[in-house]
């Protein structure tokens, strides 16, 4: 089932809606559960609270896995350039969202400080970075990786989907360079080759091809600290919930083996 419940986010000092998946079954026990905390909660779980109609079908899915999880889905505000600010870990150098504030790390500390304490409260989890994983697409994507990363003491696992790593790659991978991570640490990273700009041919991988080079950038980082990265090429895959929701089954297997 899922329920949802208001969260002050004092860095606008207004609330954010909680979209919270429990398991099932989860009245009937007394059983403690891992988290996996999601980006843009809206887009989830229900076509009528996504964005532009169509949802990651997490509902669906979650229904019929056999693993026990709580999901939690963050939704950001929908003001002008709320979303970008409050998703941007990094100003850009450049470009046209260097006009932007950038709040992600103070959206990090509103997860860390806020939403997961509220969470391992209210429900039954297994608080510990084990059993802690994050995810989300495009500047989503870009927090998760951020998240694993500069925040590796709270998460072991992150899916990155079409992030939005080229605008701030700089600082991304600067700072990855000085963090800390764990070695089980795993990491899914995506793209779809209808969104790699200058592809060629969108029915076939381009391991050329910028999108590529910036996931395996980061995959290396990972890899280089003795974590485990996955990148997937999503052929034919484009930058929309949709082609999003067909990665569920592939990336949240991947996460959560053996865990």
């Amino acid at each position: 089932m899922v329920i949802k419940r208001d969260c002050f986010y004092p860095f606008a000092g207004a609330n954010r809606p909680l979209h919270i998946w429990l398991p099932n079954h989860y009245d009937e026990t007394d059983e403690r559960y891992p988290v996996m905390y999601f980006f843009d909660g809206h887009n989830l779980f229900f076509n009528e609270d996504a964005t532009y109609g169509k949802s990651w079908g997490l509902f669906e899915f979650l229904t019929a896995w056999e693993k026990q999880i709580i999901c939690v889905g963050m939704e950001c505000g929908h003001g002008d350039g709320e979303r970008l600010s409050e998703y941007m870990p990094f100003r850009p150098y450049r470009g046209a969202f260097s006009r932007y504030e950038a709040h992600g790390e103070e959206t990090m500390q509103w997860i860390l400080n806020t939403v997961k304490p509220y969470v391992d409260r209210e429900f039954r989890t297994m608080p510990f970075r084990e059993c802690t994983g994050i995810a989300g697409s495009s500047m989503g994507g870009l927090m998760s990786l951020y998240a694993v990363s500069h925040h590796n003491r709270w998460f072991s696992k992150a899916g990155c989907l079409s992030s939005a790593i080229g605008f701030c790659a700089p600082q991304m991978f600067s700072d990855m360079n000085h963090s800390d991570i764990v070695s089980d640490t795993r990491v899914y990273l995506s793209w779809g080759t209808l969104e790699t700009p200058g592809i060629t041919d969108p029915s076939v991988e381009d391991k050329q091809s910028y999108t590529y080079r910036r996931n395996k950038a980061a995959a290396n980082k990972i890899e280089a600290q003795g974590g485990v990265a996955r990148l997937y090429n999503q052929v034919g895959g484009a930058h929309c919930e949709a082609d999003w929701e067909k990665q569920v089954p592939i990336f949240m297997p991947f996460l959560w083996q053996n865990k």
